[in-house]
């Protein structure tokens, strides 16, 4: 079986863009107050976590003197 393609012109193409429907569609239900109590806990959680996580982070990722001086003591004290 053969496909029968028709050419669409370009204007009716660019037309379907400005198009508006007149049919307008039904409004919104505004969130009830469980819904916006659980998404403010929802998102409180999760900054609390990235805030945690930061702070436990940090003492890692600070590379001070004490981490090489406790190196070097314990080493001179073994000899």
């Amino acid at each position: 079986m053969q496909s029968r393609r028709e050419a669409v012109p370009f204007a009716f193409v660019a037309e379907t863009d400005r198009f508006r429907s007149n049919v307008t569609p039904p409004a919104r239900q505004r969130p009830s107050l469980p819904e916006i109590a659980g998404r403010t806990l929802i998102g409180l959680t999760v900054v609390a976590g990235l805030v945690g996580s930061l702070l436990f982070g940090m003492p890692a990722l600070q590379a001070g003197p004490q981490a090489g001086q406790t190196q070097q003591s314990e080493a001179s004290e073994g000899r």
